[in-house]
Formats: C-alpha cells, structure tokens, sequence
C-alpha cells in the first residue's frame, strides 16, 4: 500500500509516475542519448525515463538543468539550492524540496535552515544572508512580476555580485518549471511498513 506524501521532509519519497515511463531495454537511440545513459549505466529514474518520452526536449533540458543549478561561477551551489527549496515549498512539490533541503543540508553541513522552513515554511525566521535569498525566491516564485529594483538592491545588500542574482533568478525559475512538471507527471508518496 502506498500514501501520498503532503508534509515537507529530507526523507525522499518515490516518485510514482502517472505515464508510463519509457522501459530501458526498450528506449530509442535518440532516447537513450536524451537521457545520457550507457551499457554500464542502468540506472534512470522514473521521472527522467517519462521525460524520455520526448527526447527532443529532454536532450535540452538537463544541460540547461545542470549548467544553472552546478555553474562553477556566481552563486554557491548551497545558495542555489536555498533558491530551489524556496520555489518548491511555494509549490507545495514535496519531492524536489526532499531532494533538494537533502543536498543543501550536505553542502551546509547542517540541518536547521532546512528544518525552519519545513516546519515553517514561507514564514521561516533565517539568519539574513540565507534569509533575504529565501525571501528573494519565494516572492520570485509567488508572483514573478513583483520583483523590483528594491529586491535586486536588497540581494546587493548582503554582497551578492549581478553573476550571482542572476543565478538566483535562475535556481529559482527552474524549479518553477521542474515543479510543475513533477506535479503534473506524477506524486510523491511513500510505501507503507
């Protein structure tokens, strides 16, 4: 028996497909180049086999994916993630923010950023420098248009570079769309023991 997982936790659910992902043994060659996979290399996951479907956008959607959210330059990886845990909790994808409050609190080395805003959510009290890319990404997510010249000058305010809000915007719009995406494909839930 499986349950649908509604609360935010660093436990990662499975991903349980609505369309039936593409079966290894059975994907094209523009397929299996789409999703990067070798002989060796026999583990996919379910999202990225659905996403399989159409290989065309796939092929460029995870170097755009990879080039925003692991860029060398600019914005922290720690930092991206924070923009991509912002825009997942405005959109209630439980999944992207168990994946992505995980690897926050790895490259943090800790746990109560991501632990205030599971239990508090948008109303999450941060210390500043995490604070303002938190309230950055969630207002980016809530209403893009209300952004405005005040926003970018607060993000100056804590010493982040125009490379750097760029990045933001950027990890933050992705999971936007990579949001949407799981919660129109599919649900989070977990098997029940």
């Amino acid at each position: 028996m499986t349950a649908i997982v509604h609360e935010f936790t660093t436990e990662l659910p499975r991903w349980s497909p609505y369309i039936t992902p593409v079966k290894l043994s059975e994907a094209t060659p523009e397929q299996f180049d789409a999703m990067k996979v070798t002989p060796s290399n026999k583990s996919v996951s379910d999202y990225v086999l659905v996403l399989a479907h159409d290989p065309e956008s796939l092929a460029q959607r995870s170097p755009l994916f990879n080039a925003i959210m692991y860029g060398n330059d600019g914005l922290s990886r720690a930092e991206r993630e924070l923009g991509a845990i912002g825009a997942s909790v405005v959109n209630r994808c439980v999944y992207c923010a168990a994946v992505h409050g995980s690897r926050y609190n790895q490259l943090t080395k800790g746990t109560d950023v991501v632990e205030r805003i599971f239990q508090d959510g948008v109303s999450a009290k941060l210390a500043q420098h995490e604070q303002v890319i938190f309230d950055f990404s969630v207002k980016l997510s809530h209403t893009p248009p209300s952004i405005t010249e005040d926003d970018i000058e607060t993000l100056r305010n804590i010493e982040l570079s125009d490379l750097e809000i760029v990045d933001l915007v950027l990890s933050t719009a992705i999971f936007g769309w990579a949001n949407r995406l799981m919660h129109t494909l599919g649900q989070p839930v977990k098997t029940a023991g």
